[in-house]
């Protein structure tokens, strides 16, 4: 366990490093012509033969959930369904043409929002043209975000019907108190209903979200949440840190005087995690939690564990291509989000021109601390070489030299290896090897580290 003033020195701003550079560093150098030449470029170093992923964004909510940080549009009128659809399949059509033959598909995620916002005719609509425009890979990954309150059987039985066998239900949290809270109200009943519909249509790997940090949240009433969570036993769970950023999202400041304290969050976390061993599940790292015989905790033990804008996967593809409004294209040669704006997105989509709003092209430098900072994440070390020592300068080995004196790392001569209580701070070693934040003058909005 950390102590209060480790707690206290790292919990400070710190990116999440779904990418690396993340989001506000990209440079957005691409326009529309350099976005296909790249694309086309990727596909034949190695999209075509590994395949490629795909993360669908659906962003209609029928109520706001004040935690949640996504890009959504709150709305009852389900007339936005089909416009939307059409909007996306004309995006996938443009990627179709830049791949110049049949792709193999590895995966697709469903995110949100809330995807079963959408009604099953609707999802098997768009699913099945770019299911039939593809091949699929042998044990492909199809999964999908779902609200308990309006996962139907019917939802899941349509998308099983297209070879979905993994969803990840939004819990947050069984407590009323903290349900009411953050408008996020749905009685165990509704997340066991949902949850017993996919294991009886064969889902192989459900998932339940958690966050810690949340208003009204202390220690007894999580381990109430947890002993709910020890009745359905979930194969995948995600622990996250609640991400407090009113200036982004003003409904938050409703509850700012109810939060945990620093140390508190920290403690709610703790316990949570010490439950979650008790339970039997392993620690996949960056607050994720698998059974021990997830695919998961498999690729772990195997050192093929990767993590991208979906979160950690065992998927072999370097290309993952984003759909929709705010989605993000990671063609591991250049990055690429669409439109936040769902009026502008389908805009762009009916005159079919690139929706982009940023992008960033790779250095070689950039590949380089990319690849040890997905290694610090899914291995908990990284290999030291001539590579790194010509990138690393005496102020990153000073704050090296001390998270080892606290006991984070250790370094030996050719490796550095993250220990048990640096896996908590792990977003701040990576933060160290960050050249492109570090040379910023500028403040950027991240969420607090712990």
């Amino acid at each position: 366990m950390l102590s209060p003033q480790l707690i206290q020195k790292y919990n400070t701003p710190a990116p999440r490093y779904t990418s690396y550079p993340t989001v506000p560093l990209w440079e957005n150098n691409l326009n529309g012509e350099d976005w296909e030449a790249l694309v086309k470029r990727a596909f034949g170093l190695f999209g075509s033969k590994e395949g490629v992923t795909l993360y669908i964004h659906l962003p209609f909510c029928e109520s706001l959930c004040t935690y949640c940080g996504c890009n959504k549009r709150i709305t009852k009128n389900h007339s936005v369904e089909s416009p939307y659809i059409e909007a996306l399949l004309i995006e996938w059509k443009k990627y179709l043409r830049l791949f110049g033959e049949k792709p193999k598909l590895n995966g697709i995620h469903l995110g949100g929002g809330t995807p079963t916002f959408f009604g099953p005719e609707s999802l098997k609509r768009l699913l099945s043209v770019i299911t039939h425009s593809c091949d699929i890979a042998e044990n492909p990954e199809f999964s999908f975000e779902g609200h308990p309150n309006n996962t139907t059987f019917e939802h899941l039985a349509a998308l099983a019907e297209l070879g979905f066998d993994r969803v990840s239900y939004g819990i947050q949290d069984f407590d009323e108190q903290v349900q009411r809270s953050i408008h996020r109200i749905q009685p165990f009943e509704a997340v066991e209903k949902a949850t017993q519909n996919a294991r009886n249509l064969g889902y192989t790997s459900i998932n339940f979200d958690l966050i810690y940090g949340l208003p009204h949240q202390t220690i007894a009433t999580l381990e109430k949440t947890f002993e709910r969570v020890a009745e359905l036993m979930p194969d995948r769970i995600a622990f996250y840190s609640y991400a407090h950023v009113p200036s982004s999202f003003p409904a938050q400041k409703s509850y700012e005087q109810y939060l945990p304290s620093e140390i508190e969050k920290r403690n709610l976390y703790d316990r949570g995690k010490e439950i979650l061993l008790e339970l039997g599940y392993v620690e996949i790292g960056m607050d994720h939690f698998s059974r021990q015989d997830d695919p998961l905790a498999k690729a772990k033990d195997l050192g093929k564990l990767h993590r991208n804008f979906m979160g950690f996967t065992t998927s072999p593809s370097k290309m993952l291509i984003g759909l929709g409004a705010s989605s993000i294209s990671d063609i591991h040669l250049a990055f690429m989000q669409n439109e936040k704006g769902i009026t502008a997105y389908q805009k762009a989509m009916e005159n079919e021109n690139w929706p982009i709003v940023r992008s960033h092209a790779m250095s070689d430098q950039d590949l380089v601390i990319r690849n040890l900072i997905l290694d610090l994440i899914c291995k908990h070390e990284v290999i030291i070489n001539e590579e790194l020592d010509l990138f690393l300068g005496n102020k990153q080995w000073e704050q090296l030299a001390e998270m080892q004196d606290e006991g984070l790392i250790e370094i030996s001569p050719k490796k550095l290896k993250v220990t048990d209580d640096g896996v908590g701070v792990i977003r701040q070693i990576c933060k160290v090897f960050d050249l492109r934040l570090q040379s910023q003058n500028k403040e950027l909005i991240f969420s607090k580290a712990i």
